[in-house]
């Protein structure tokens, strides 16, 4: 009868991971001792190892957490309905894994790799641990080439290497996700993977994504990882691990891999709540000792490969909500110390229209600013620093007092400035555009529109630029330099192409 029950429990191993038959040993079998609220402590399986996979009844897994002297802590990976005190646990003698290959692209896929999609299962076969150690430090190689967002603000101002690791953080409801949106519908043709990881988001809000992405005709290079809030802690922790897996694969095959994970709140909370389930000694606004640790794996796992190790790079777009507009709180000040730089969002920006609400005076970008291209530097190297000044001088005209004609001046061409970097969602701009906009303004082209002509304007000169010097732009995209003959040229065309809206006003 033993034996029976042993061979049908295989069975179900082989179908469940796609192995072939008998490649897993059940060599050990322990009891649930109790189960509830996404964890199981169990007894028996002596010889059992940290992180190991665990079958329950029902075909859940776990993940063997806490290994104490009398009884071990694991980690659910799916519903505990059919556990119960009492039911029998086998060791796998595997850790957790997830399919990876091309085959994954344009699929939706839950933490385990089992496919969410109704699209039927998943062709690849090859499986790799969520868990990897991150590529040692010789080798990785310098980050030489530009991530472009398509947006203006972040490519021309705080600019993303590939292999580069930008958390984005901010208040809720203030455009976090759809800055990394923009970022992957941006890389249509460039031959850059994007992986999408939902960690605590509501299902409706990860399908209204998807389907944007599809309607964009980004979400064949694409692939999704979600674990939902509805689901099991476990599979929340372990989500990020899974996705990095799924772009350490393509990273190895010489590939540019973009990974968002939106978002690592969620994912810190459900490793606190795991963890104080396990009576793991809480520390500060309890969350665990070792929950930087959890962070900085996931995130040193991004880098730019050496072309002998494949030469790919894996970019990751960390996603943080901040509280109140807090970022000196625990988690955000332990994400910032990890990150290579940090877009903040500032809800006040938000709430008066100026989107991407991105706020420069908190966003830095500690490595991406070697990689831009060089048009961007000549006509943005002083932007951050003249804006930064408008913004102080904007702020204290309001208190009514008297302006010399240069302070206006200043005020004037600051509202056209940020009027320039206003950018709509879903509407990635080529680098080439980006830089004829901030080569009119930077040259003062727009000083005599209206601000409510900026828009208008801006697409007028783009129209222009692209129709009578397409081969500059093209050469400006590849890295091309501008010389003083270009300028003259571009500044021509911009005023006869502005003549129309000079006349309206």
């Amino acid at each position: 009868m033993f034996k029976g029950m042993m061979d049908s429990a295989t069975e179900i191993f082989d179908r469940l991971l796609g192995l072939p038959r008998n490649q897993l040993a059940l060599s050990e079998r322990g009891e649930v001792l109790s189960v509830g609220n996404g964890i199981a402590r169990v007894s028996g399986l002596p010889t059992i190892r940290s992180e190991e996979l665990i079958y329950f009844p029902g075909g859940v897994y776990g993940i063997a957490f806490n290994i104490d002297e009398n009884e071990i802590g694991v980690i659910l990976l799916g519903e505990s309905e059919h556990i119960v005190s009492g039911s029998k646990v086998y060791r796998t003698g595997r850790v957790v894994d997830i399919p990876v290959g091309e085959e994954l692209l344009g699929r939706m896929i839950n933490a385990v790799g089992m496919p969410i999609d109704n699209k039927g299962p998943l062709k690849t076969r090859l499986r790799w641990p969520v868990e990897r150690q991150a590529p040692a430090i010789m080798k990785r190689a310098p980050v030489v080439k530009q991530l472009r967002t398509g947006i203006k603000i972040v490519d021309a101002l705080v600019p993303v290497g590939c292999g580069q690791r930008q958390l984005i953080l901010g208040d809720r409801q203030t455009g976090k996700t759809a800055i990394a949106v923009d970022t992957i519908i941006n890389q249509k043709d460039q031959n850059i993977i994007c992986i999408y990881c939902a960690i605590g988001q509501r299902s409706t809000a990860v399908a209204k994504l998807i389907a944007d992405l599809h309607e964009a005709g980004a979400a064949h290079y694409c692939v999704f990882v979600v674990a939902s809030g509805y689901e099991p802690p476990g599979l929340q922790y372990i989500a990020p691990y899974a996705a990095t897996s799924i772009a350490e694969y393509f990273m190895e095959k010489g590939k540019d891999v973009l990974v968002v994970y939106d978002d690592l709140t969620r994912h810190a909370r459900a490793y606190r709540e795991i963890s104080l389930l396990m009576k793991r000694s809480p520390g500060r606004e309890a969350y665990p000792g070792d929950i930087f640790y959890i962070h900085s794996r996931l995130l040193e796992r991004a880098t730019h490969l050496r072309p002998e190790f494949g030469g790919g790079s894996i970019t990751a777009f960390p996603i943080l909500e901040t509280q109140a507009q807090n970022i000196s709180a625990y988690i955000p000040t332990n994400l910032i110390s990890i990150s290579d730089g940090q877009l903040y969002l500032s809800p006040v920006l938000f709430q008066k229209g100026i989107l991407p609400a991105v706020d420069l005076g908190k966003s830095v970008s500690r490595v991406g600013g070697k990689t831009q291209l060089h048009a961007y530097r000549s006509v943005a190297g002083q932007l951050r620093l003249f804006y930064s000044q408008f913004e102080e001088i904007e702020a204290f005209s309001r208190f009514g007092t008297r302006l010399d004609d240069e302070v206006v001046r200043i005020i004037e061409r600051g509202i056209r400035v940020r009027e320039i970097l206003k950018q709509p969602q879903f509407k990635p701009i080529p680098a080439g555009k980006q830089i004829m906009a901030l080569l009119a303004m930077h040259h003062g082209v727009f000083d005599e529109i209206p601000e409510e002509a900026i828009s208008e304007a801006e697409n007028l000169i783009c129209e222009a630029a692209q129709e009578k010097h397409g081969e500059l732009l093209a050469r400006i995209e590849q890295g091309g330099k501008m010389s003083q003959e270009d300028i003259r040229a571009l500044l021509e065309t911009f005023n006869q192409a502005l003549l129309p809206i000079k006349e309206k006003f």
